[in-house]
């Protein structure tokens, strides 16, 4: 693996969280990397550490050991104000809950981000505008959350994340709360992320169905990583989520 394709890599990552009188260990010193241009499916039971996997990586929660370093910096080092600007200029983030405001169109919802950024009124509108075509919505852009689908919901979230064309690309649990259709929609946009704008794709899941569109599956367990797997596709995604696509896994590399 060469250092320009590498987007992030982690180190001894633990974190532990303490309730009432006693400390729950979430992270076992767990070693993560990813590459550009991929999507990095990070798998697991509900309170295998996936979610919180995730805020490590992305600056969002500190971990109590271990060393995060994405495109090059060591993102735990950074002061507080430099670590909320790398996350604003280089992450995207999209949820299971959508966060939308209530009060905002969807070319709103995108266009806030931007103009946070600091990116020109005008630009901000027109590459708001090109995000959610891209995901479809260019007949619902003046449409407030009331007034969309859970799944159009989740696309307006997506336009937001890659208006900012961010280099690394966190999704937790982005099709749970979709139908079928919906969710392939969605996957099959994080996946032209990675594809067509060389983004790193991390997305949490516990849906197996996903997998099929993944270049790499790593699955967690009581804070451990099981097994790393790359996976190498013997035909293109399913058009659906009825099936899986033909697939060869390389061998796993599993933690002692």
């Amino acid at each position: 693996m060469s250092a320009s394709q590498q987007a992030i890599a982690a180190t001894g990552v633990y974190k532990r969280f303490k309730t009432g009188r006693t400390h729950i260990e979430v992270l076992k010193r767990v070693d993560f990397d990813a590459d550009h241009g991929e999507v990095t499916m990070v798998m697991g039971p509900s309170g295998s550490g996936k979610s919180t996997l995730v805020a490590a990586l992305s600056g969002l929660l500190k971990p109590d050991e271990g060393k995060v370093t994405s495109l090059g910096q060591d993102i735990w080092g950074l002061r507080s104000g430099k670590a909320d600007r790398f996350r604003l200029d280089h992450c995207g983030f999209i949820f299971q809950g959508f966060n939308l405001f209530s009060a905002l169109t969807a070319l709103q919802q995108v266009e806030i981000i931007l103009k946070h950024q600091g990116v020109p009124r005008r630009e901000a509108r027109e590459r708001a505008a090109n995000a959610l075509m891209e995901v479809g919505l260019e007949t619902r852009m003046g449409q407030r959350p009331t007034e969309l689908s859970g799944g159009e919901k989740q696309r307006v979230a997506i336009a937001r994340a890659l208006a900012k064309n961010p280099r690394l690309l966190f999704a937790d649990e982005p099709t749970s709360a979709l139908d079928g259709e919906n969710g392939l929609i969605v996957i099959k946009l994080l996946q032209r992320a990675a594809k067509q704008h060389g983004a790193a794709v991390i997305c949490v899941t516990h849906d197996v169905r996903l997998e099929a569109f993944a270049d790499r599956v790593i699955h967690l367990e009581d804070g451990h990583v099981l097994s790393d797997e790359r996976v190498e596709h013997a035909g293109p995604p399913p058009e659906s989520f009825g099936g899986h696509a033909p697939r060869i896994r390389k061998p796993a590399l599993v933690e002692a």
